[in-house]
């Protein structure tokens, strides 16, 4: 069994002054993948022993960046997708394991008045190609905040946010389209009806506390491990940024 778990920091030298460390150790995870860290490594301690660090820092100071933390020492990481476009925001780290590989992503906001959504659109279709690719050696493990809610279901507020960024309709089309690919949304995969379910709540309006939230950030998984899931959980009760962390686990045993 592996337990893996995603989580955007919001800013990871901000999160540790919040209880990171006690968090994630709480959760017991085997692989961490974070987004948003917006340092690079060595601007803070992270005490995580008995984990190998992996950082893809954006060019931009504080800005975007994820990092991988892992129990089981990967054969190989790559940084980025080897695209020029898409490799200067630190967005994408993929480790590869004997039986599986893991992508951490931090996919691009399309940003207010969707201004970044013909970039968001080629993120979307070069990084399902990527994936493709990858899925033809083994089976992929996606994770990361990917900034949209797939169905009204993964939103709290659905008719009011609709074509607002993470929630128009090319963005949900996109994510349709990588499902069909042969991917599978492993929350969903298991709780397929569960309502309030959520990962990210604005800082404005209370929120949080109202549970106005949305489910942007996900564990999705090549088909052939959809038996392999164990669980796929929310924790919404852990603090320390807009986001709270999302879990996997996984039975390896069989997995080819």
């Amino acid at each position: 069994m592996v337990k893996l778990v995603s989580w955007n920091v919001n800013g990871l030298r901000a999160c540790l002054k919040k209880g990171f460390l006690d968090s994630v150790g709480g959760l017991n995870a085997d692989i961490i993948c974070l987004q948003e860290t917006k340092m690079e490594r060595g601007q803070a301690q992270v005490d995580l022993p008995g984990y190998h660090e992996f950082w893809n820092s954006a060019e931009k100071k504080g800005y975007s960046g994820t990092a991988v933390f892992s129990r089981m020492e990967p054969l190989s990481v790559s940084y980025g997708m080897d695209l020029d476009k898409h490799d200067h925001e630190g967005r994408l780290i993929t480790l590869e394991y004997p039986d599986f590989w893991l992508v951490n992503c931090y996919t691009p906001n399309a940003q207010d008045g969707l201004a970044r959504i013909d970039y968001r659109m080629e993120w979307e279709d070069d990084l399902r190609e990527y994936l493709l690719s990858l899925d033809k050696a083994k089976p992929v493990i996606y994770c990361g905040d990917l900034n949209v809610a797939h169905e009204e279901i993964d939103l709290k507020n659905p008719k009011t946010n609709r074509g607002n960024a993470g929630f128009s309709d090319q963005e949900r089309e996109k994510m349709t389209v990588l499902l069909s690919s042969g991917f599978v949304d492993t929350f969903r995969l298991l709780y397929p009806d569960a309502t309030g379910a959520y990962s990210w709540w604005s800082y404005r309006f209370h929120a949080r506390e109202n549970n106005a939230g949305w489910r942007i950030d996900y564990f999705i998984v090549s088909e052939r491990l959809s038996g392999k899931v164990r669980q796929a959980a929310i924790h919404p009760e852990i603090f320390g940024s807009d986001h709270c962390p999302v879990s996997l686990e996984l039975d390896l045993e069989g997995i080819s």
